[in-house]
C-alpha cells in the first residue's frame, strides 16, 4: 500500500485535461454528498455486542467493551472511512498523508502511518489505534497493547479490504448500519462502472486498452495483479499490461516494459512531462501519440471511501486517451 501522494498536476499536452475538471467536480460533489448523508443519517451510535472478539489481519485479538470514543487513526483508509460514515469527531489522531475531507486536516498529525512514535500516540489518550498491518507496525502494535491500549491491525490493498475494513469498522463502531450503507454504495458504483465499460467496448467492438502504471524508474516498478489499482484499470474498461504479476508493484525491466508496449500509461506530472520527449520512453507507443494520462492521487491515493469516484474518473480518462490519434513511428 501508498501511503505518500503520487503528483496530481495536470499537464496540458496530455489528453486527460479535457476532461478531468468537469468529472472531478463531479465526482468530489458525489463523494461529499455521501460523506454528508451519512453524517446526518448517524444517530446515537448502538452499542456493540459486549465483549465481541475480531480477530485483526496480524492475527491478534480485538475485544469490544464499548464504542470507542478517542481513536488514532494511523490508517489512511480507515481515516477516510471513520469521517465517511460519520465518525470523524472521534478521530484525534491521524498520518501525515491525510488529507481528505477537509475535516481530516484539523486532526492533530501524530507522523507516518509506519513505525510511528508509539510515545505521540499514548500522549493522544486514545481507547482505540488502527494501525496498517504492515511487519513494520508489529512492534508499534505490541508496545501499544502492552500499554494497555486497543489495537486493531488492517491491511487494506484491494477493493475486498475495502468492503471488509468498513464492515469490521461498522462493528467496532457500533454503527454497522452506516458502514453497510457505504459499503454498499461504493461497491455498486465499482459494479455499474465495470459493466459500463464492457457494454461501451461490446457496442463499439473494441477490445480492452493494455494499460501499465508505473511508479518508478529506478527500479522501474509497476501495478501488479495484487493491488486495487490494477483492479481499478479493469473496471474502468482497460487491460493491466502487469495483472499477471502476482505482487502489488513489482519491479520489472524497462525492455520488459517496452516488450509489453501498453496502448496507455498512467503517470505522474513531473514522469510525463520528463518521459515525453525522451528517446528511451519514446519506444512506447503510448508516449509517442500522447497517451498519457496523469494520475489523480487524490481520488486513486487508497483503497478508500473514493474508490467509485476513482474508477469513474479512470474510465473517462482511458476513454480520452484512447481517443487520440495513432502513435507516430518509433524512434531508431
Amino acid at each position: 500500500m501508498s501511503f505518500g501522494p503520487l503528483t496530481s498536476r495536470l499537464r496540458a499536452s496530455c489528453t486527460v485535461s479535457r476532461f478531468r475538471a468537469r468529472a472531478g467536480l463531479r465526482a468530489s460533489a458525489l463523494a461529499s454528498a455521501l460523506a454528508a448523508a451519512l453524517a446526518a443519517c448517524a444517530g446515537p451510535a448502538a452499542r456493540p455486542v459486549a465483549g465481541e472478539r475480531i480477530i485483526d489481519d496480524f492475527g491478534d485479538t480485538l475485544v469490544i467493551a464499548r464504542p470507542p470514543a478517542r481513536i488514532v487513526s494511523l490508517n489512511p483508509a480507515s481515516t477516510e472511512i471513520l469521517f465517511t460514515i460519520g465518525a470523524g469527531q472521534r478521530v484525534v489522531g491521524r498520518t501525515s498523508w491525510d488529507a481528505w475531507p477537509d475535516a481530516a486536516r484539523a486532526v492533530p498529525d501524530l507522523g507516518p502511518g509506519l513505525r510511528p512514535n508509539v510515545e505521540a500516540v499514548l500522549a493522544a489518550k486514545p481507547d482505540l489505534v488502527l494501525l496498517y498491518a504492515a511487519q513494520d507496525n508489529r512492534a508499534a502494535a505490541r508496545a501499544l497493547r502492552a500499554a494497555g491500549v486497543a489495537t486493531l491491525t488492517l491491511r487494506v490493498d484491494r477493493i475486498a479490504d475495502f468492503a471488509r475494513a468498513t464492515t469490521l469498522l461498522g462493528r467496532v463502531l457500533g454503527d454497522t448500519a452506516a458502514a453497510a450503507t457505504l459499503r454498499d454504495s461504493v461497491l455498486a458504483t465499482v459494479s455499474r462502472v465495470a459493466g459500463e465499460a464492457r457494454a461501451a467496448r461490446a457496442a463499439a467492438r473494441t477490445s480492452a486498452p493494455s494499460v501499465a502504471w508505473p511508479l518508478g524508474e529506478r527500479p522501474l516498478y509497476v501495478i501488479g495483479g495484487s493491488s486495487f489499482l490494477g483492479e481499478l484499470i479493469d473496471s474502468a474498461g482497460g487491460r493491466n499490461a502487469f495483472g499477471d504479476l502476482a505482487q502489488p508493484s513489482p519491479t520489472v525491466a524497462f525492455e520488459e516494459l517496452v516488450r509489453r508496449d501498453p496502448d496507455v500509461l498512467v503517470v505522474g506530472a513531473a514522469a510525463a512531462a520528463r518521459i515525453a520527449t525522451d528517446a528511451r520512453w519514446r519506444q512506447l507507443r503510448a508516449v509517442r501519440s500522447g497517451r498519457l494520462v496523469i494520475a489523480d492521487s487524490v481520488r486513486t491515493g487508497r483503497p478508500g471511501p473514493r474508490l467509485g469516484e476513482a474508477v469513474s474518473w479512470l474510465r473517462d480518462a482511458l476513454a480520452a486517451a484512447m481517443a487520440t490519434a495513432e502513435p507516430a513511428r518509433a524512434p531508431r
